[in-house]
């Protein structure tokens, strides 16, 4: 074992916020601090467990929120390694902790003597018998204990959530069970971890293996010079002549809708879903498919129908059922509008002489589409979105008008790579609030997708001001040029900054309620609700500049672009919807209809489930397939991919508040702050957003806003 002077991850670090100490930690570093962690937190639940004294929230609720915490200062760095700049070594030690840190998670929830003093203090509560005012410290019986002042209504309210949620969450994962039962559970659960982590693994390694390589400078046609030069450096960075077009996570690929050649676009959009189904040696079928059995057996030992209806047992929906009204809901009307769309498109085709409309085309024909129905080209609006500029003067400011925070670059710290940046974030007055890391670009050893993380969580009890991290992957470009991003890129960084202000604007007490940690159908609201800001005049025309002129973007182009922001929204709502549905398809299956499934039926099995849903047109892929669909497989949103839209029913309506109301207008978002983003996960959600809006939400702004009322 090393010196713990030598490893960074013993001790709280030392660094402004506690960031992690990033320049010295080696892969050797991760396994001592995780086995120490892992050990260390079983120990503690040990020690609570088995305390004689009568359970009180102190020594039991408040014990447990104290335990682990080393785990909790290496676990969130070393998960952000491994997502952001995996390799060999690092892949190697997620294989092997991933079924040690599912057991120990099962020892939190399954442990009968713990769960037996949740029971205590739960009858206690509904008795009344239970003082949640009581100082979380003193609250152990100790004769020294001082008297603390009580705490407002509302700690006390977060409390008693706390404990419930602890609790329910223990049913439903199994803490009733017999104990073989509760052994089987631990094994399928460790098995679930193994496989998550091996199709993440395999995910990226196929990708990465059909990135589109082109050896033909015709084969470029229609990319600008910004592109052709970040595709020359992928290229090079691969020690490979011409050109590279990474793949992105989804489906589409954001070259499609540029590319002049139909025969390139076809095998771009043959790569990008190809991924995983090519009978390689990374293929990710056999992986998804013992998925879905594990997770169908674990539904069933849990007393569910199905793997969908344990997921949804624990979010706002509550139930498949729901899950499939709303989508139910909104899939004829999305597939109305792509068909339309669709017939559009193939008029200009064959007006221009082109093929008829194939998928591959839809992203080409559409901004052409745009361009001549709305005269908006939104390749025109690269030059006026600059990276730094849209993150100073758009997705800051934003924050700045709405909560009054300010940002200051800390180029004296270092991150987790040299691409990342770092951001000390205040209050107006200059009170601390934590930091913010960006680290923008692709690469090779980076997770598709755009994402944010926590490497520390705000909580009273601790003492810790929060430090997240947004991920994106956007291309990087040669060394010396500007970073130009497209539209949808601007629209994608406001959106992680809203997950980021979730972390960072949190103010609860104990580090399991903090930031994101809320019901998976509401996580997506704060940053759907920050996508807001990307197109609101107040932000728009700070940051919307031409990084060579200074000239602001166009106003016509902007009213051009607003007025058509229902453009394309039938097939982007479709491929959405698509992808959800084949997500519930999977896991609706029981053991006997998922076992019966090999690898040659995952694509059939994808056309049944887009045939039941209404939402099968070759032309519309899913935004994910089977092979790729990282969300479930390997993301934590499996069964839970309809997140986006359920939240967007809220979010939408909240959206439509803020410009009822005058738009980035302090007062509403320091009352946008006050019930959506400081409660965290200590309170419930349904009750934050009646709280804002003084009512239930309603669908109807989500139908304007995508087009389809």
């Amino acid at each position: 074992m090393s010196d713990s002077t030598r490893n960074p991850l013993l001790e709280p670090s030392p660094l402004p916020f506690r960031l992690p100490l990033f320049e010295l930690l080696a892969p050797e570093h991760f396994r001592e601090a995780l086995t120490l962690g892992i050990a260390e937190q079983e120990a503690e639940l040990a020690e609570i467990a088995e305390n004689p004294e009568a359970p009180t929230y102190a020594n039991t609720i408040v014990a447990l929120e104290r335990s682990g915490v080393l785990l909790r200062r290496a676990l969130p760095v070393f998960e952000n390694r491994s997502a952001a700049d995996a390799d060999d070594a690092i892949d190697a030690l997620e294989a092997e902790f991933a079924p040690k840190l599912a057991a120990l998670r099962d020892a939190v929830l399954l442990d009968q003597r713990l769960f037996a003093r949740l029971e205590a203090l739960v009858t206690a509560l509904d008795a009344g018998e239970l003082d949640l005012g009581a100082d979380g410290e003193g609250d152990d019986g100790a004769d020294d204990a001082e008297p603390a002042a009580a705490p407002a209504a509302d700690r006390i309210a977060a409390r008693e959530y706390l404990l419930r949620r602890r609790h329910r969450t223990a049913v439903l994962a199994g803490a009733r069970l017999p104990a073989d039962g509760r052994a089987r559970l631990s094994e399928l659960n460790e098995r679930i971890a193994a496989l998550t982590t091996a199709f993440q693994r395999e995910l990226l390694a196929d990708g990465n293996t059909r990135a589109l390589h082109l050896r033909d400078a015709d084969e470029l046609a229609g990319l600008d010079e910004e592109r052709r030069a970040t595709a020359r450096a992928a290229a090079e960075a691969r020690g490979l002549e011409g050109w590279v077009i990474p793949l992105v996570l989804p489906t589409q690929q954001p070259a499609l809708a540029a590319l002049d050649s139909a025969e390139v676009r076809d095998r771009l959009l043959t790569a990008a879903r190809g991924r995983g189904t090519s009978g390689g040696a990374h293929d990710t079928r056999e992986i998804l498919l013992e998925l879905v059995r594990v997770r169908a057996e674990r539904a069933a030992l849990l007393g569910h129908a199905d793997h969908a209806g344990a997921v949804t047992a624990d979010e706002t929906a509550g139930s498949p059922r729901a899950v499939a009204a709303l989508i139910g809901e909104l899939a004829p009307r999305a597939m109305a509008n792509a068909r339309r769309e669709a017939a559009d498109l193939a008029e200009l085709a064959e007006r221009d002489g082109d093929r008829p409309l194939e998928a591959s085309d839809w992203m080409h024909l559409a901004e052409r589409e745009r361009a001549e129905r709305h005269s908006v080209d939104l390749g025109a609006m690269r030059p006026y979105l600059e990276a730094d500029r849209v993150l100073r003067d758009g997705v800051f400011h934003a924050a700045t008008l709405l909560y009054g925070l300010r940002f200051e670059e800390r180029r004296d710290l270092v991150a987790h790579h040299p691409d990342a940046r770092v951001y000390e974030v205040s209050e107006h007055d200059g009170a601390p609030v934590g930091l913010y890391l960006l680290d923008l670009y692709a690469r090779d050893s980076k997770r598709g997708g755009a994402w944010m993380s926590s490497l520390v969580d705000q909580s009273d009890l601790t003492g810790e001001l929060p430090v997240v991290v947004n991920h994106l992957n956007v291309p990087k470009p040669p060394a010396g040029e500007p970073t130009l991003l497209s539209f949808d890129e601007t629209e994608t960084l406001f959106h992680e900054f809203g997950h980021a202000l979730h972390g960072l604007l949190a103010r609860v007490e104990f580090p399991s309620a903090a930031g994101t940690n809320v019901f998976r159908d509401f996580v997506e609201l704060p940053s759907q609700v920050n996508e807001l800001w990307a197109l609101r005049p107040e932000i728009l025309g700070r940051y919307a500049v031409h990084h060579e002129t200074g000239a602001p973007i166009p106003a016509g182009l902007v009213e051009r672009l607003i007025a058509s922001r229902t453009f394309g929204e039938g097939f982007a709502t479709t491929e959405y919807l698509a992808a959800a549905a084949l997500d519930q398809a999977w896991h609706r299956l029981d053991v006997d209809a998922a076992s019966a499934l090999g690898v040659d039926a995952v694509a059939d099995f994808e056309q049944r489930a887009l045939d039941a849903a209404g939402l099968a047109d070759p032309r519309i892929p899913p935004r994910y397939s089977s092979g790729y669909f990282a969300h479930v497989f390997a993301g934590g949103y499996d069964a839970g991919y309809y997140s986006y839209v359920w939240s967007e029913v809220p979010g939408a309506d909240i959206m439509a508040w803020f410009e009822a109301n005058g738009g980035a207008r302090r007062e509403l978002g320091e009352r946008f702050r006050a019930e959506i983003l400081e409660p965290g996960g200590s309170r419930d959600p349904r009750e934050s957003i009646r709280r804002l809006l003084g009512r239930e939400p309603v669908i109807d702004a989500l139908l304007a806003r995508r087009g389809l009322a």
